[in-house]
């Protein structure tokens, strides 16, 4: 136990040594990084809006543009589906059954945490039984330390 509580006293002096000195260097560098990436900001809607308006004269034969500083260019995110203005998905849903009904998913499985919350009254103890469930708990080792002030 003695090796254990100190060990875990010195890494809880290196974990407290390492965040004083993450926040100093934070601190220090604060300001900068809030500057860079203002000006990272400003710069990329620059090239975005440059880009958007010159699309189809810089885009013609490829889906970006190289400098010798990096590339920008317009790439096709993932497809996804977005019912049509004026319509929700409960509307698409209702269509959806009649119209192609393999494609709706139905999901069946037990409700655990209701069974374990309920799992003391006879009615569903009795059924659990039946249904050759059992409640486990696992035993978990743990040791505690008496924290030492730093």
């Amino acid at each position: 136990m003695r090796r254990y509580a100190c060990a875990e006293q010195r890494e809880l002096e290196i974990n407290k040594a390492l965040e004083e000195e993450v926040g100093e260097l934070l601190k220090r560098y604060e300001e900068e990084l809030t500057n860079m990436a203002s000006l990272k900001q400003k710069a990329f809607d620059k090239v975005q809006a440059y880009c958007v308006n010159n699309k189809q004269r810089l885009f013609a034969r490829t889906r970006y543009i190289g400098t010798a500083e990096g590339k920008a260019g317009f790439r096709l995110g993932t497809p996804r589906l977005k019912p049509d203005k004026g319509r929700t998905w409960e509307v698409v849903l209702a269509g959806l059954k009649m119209k192609l009904p393999e494609y709706i998913r139905t999901v069946e499985e037990p409700a655990k945490d209701l069974l374990l919350a309920d799992r003391n009254t006879d009615h569903v103890a009795k059924a659990l039984v039946e249904l050759g469930v059992q409640v486990v708990q696992d035993e978990l080792f743990y040791i505690v330390t008496k924290k030492v002030a730093a």
